[in-house]
């Protein structure tokens, strides 16, 4: 991701994430994070094939612990495998980071995502009550150990 993905990034957050969109400053902030050799993060988005950008997604690393910021695909994208590819990406980060576990929060309504991050090896391990504001949403926290050996978009292709 690049400042230039910042706007389409942003269209894209308000009509998935109406309720609990990240601000232009967040991304910016992570953006910021996300450049040169002390670099603590990976931001990448997706396009199609006439240039939209239809997805995005985010990893934030501290020591052995990453954790997934952000990942969004265009409904329009659903059922594709857009979002099993940016999270192999992010995996991929984490482990180029050296991240023995990543965690991730997902709000408790949404069994698209809680599926996909399963597929992956991701296991629920917590809650956290009202973390999705202003609608008092809960998070299901959910952790993947390993993330080298975790069951990518490209190992399920392959196996």
């Amino acid at each position: 991701m690049r400042w230039w993905d910042i706007e389409p990034v942003l269209e894209l957050e308000h009509e998935l994430f109406p309720d609990d969109a990240w601000s232009a400053a967040m991304f910016w902030s992570e953006l910021a994070h996300a450049r040169g050799p002390q670099s603590t993060r990976r931001y990448v988005v997706a396009e199609n094939g006439s240039g939209r950008l239809v997805g995005y997604a985010g990893l934030a690393a501290a020591g052995d612990l990453a954790d997934v910021q952000t990942i969004a695909a265009a409904r329009d994208q659903w059922g594709t495998g857009l979002g099993a590819r940016l999270l192999t990406d992010l995996l991929r980060a984490a482990t180029a980071f050296e991240c023995a576990e990543v965690l991730l929060e997902v709000r408790v309504d949404n069994a698209r995502a809680q599926k996909l991050y399963e597929r992956f090896g991701f296991e629920p391990i917590g809650f956290r009550r009202g973390y999705y504001q202003p609608g008092n949403v809960d998070a299901l926290v959910m952790r993947l150990t390993d993330p080298a050996q975790a069951r990518t978009e490209s190992s399920e292709s392959n196996g």
